[in-house]
């Protein structure tokens, strides 16, 4: 209780999960239960699509063209509103709740990510289940909603997608506000340079 106490008021830095990882956690929401295609589909947009998880849980069904994978973000930081891309095989994922909005009666009134009565979602349940989906997955690292945007911009780094792209993609105002926030979660520079060194024993 005393270490839970001490970590509140600290920055833990990020952790970036892997492919392996987030596909653990897909594996541990059912693949069966509304909620469990529900989760899974919020799993993939946070983690395929960066956003955070305000600007997820804002999104409606109107605002997704499920033929080019384009979400439209109008709760972005700032008031700012953005166009971001998902893959085909995250679109999939989604797909499967559209398919069971349609089945358990919900609308296009409700937002994407809502309830099964069809009342909005809230970051508090979302806090709660990432974590508890990870320890059934047996991943040991924190694993929270932010991590997934932490990793879908380290990951496209890595990629060597073009630093505007990630910008746009991020919301971020500038350019170098990217640079910086790339930086902190993913020194690829530092990483490659000391994996050169040559080590003799």
């Amino acid at each position: 209780m005393g270490e839970r106490r001490a970590n509140r008021g600290r920055h833990l830095p990020p952790e970036i999960l892997t492919d392996d990882e987030v596909h653990a956690l897909l594996r541990a929401c059912s693949a069966k239960a509304a909620t469990g295609i529900r989760n899974r589909a919020l799993i993939a947009v946070l983690y395929r699509g960066g956003l955070r998880i305000s600007e997820a849980l804002s999104v409606f069904p109107k605002d997704i063209d499920r033929n080019t994978g384009a979400i439209r973000v109008l709760n972005g930081k700032g008031k700012r509103a953005r166009t971001v891309g998902i893959d085909p095989g995250a679109m999939a994922i989604l797909e499967r709740w559209f398919d069971m909005r349609t089945r358990i009666g919900l609308s296009g009134k409700q937002r994407l990510f809502c309830t099964l009565e069809g009342r909005p979602m809230t970051d508090s349940y979302v806090r709660v289940l990432l974590p508890r989906l990870a320890r059934k997955a047996g991943i040991e690292k924190r694993v929270h909603a932010h991590g997934f945007r932490h990793t879908h911009a380290a990951q496209l780094r890595a990629e060597g997608v073009d630093i505007g792209i990630i910008s746009k993609q991020l919301g971020h105002q500038s350019i170098a506000t990217t640079a910086r926030y790339l930086d902190h979660i993913a020194p690829l520079a530092v990483i490659d340079t000391m994996r050169k060194r040559v080590w003799r024993f």
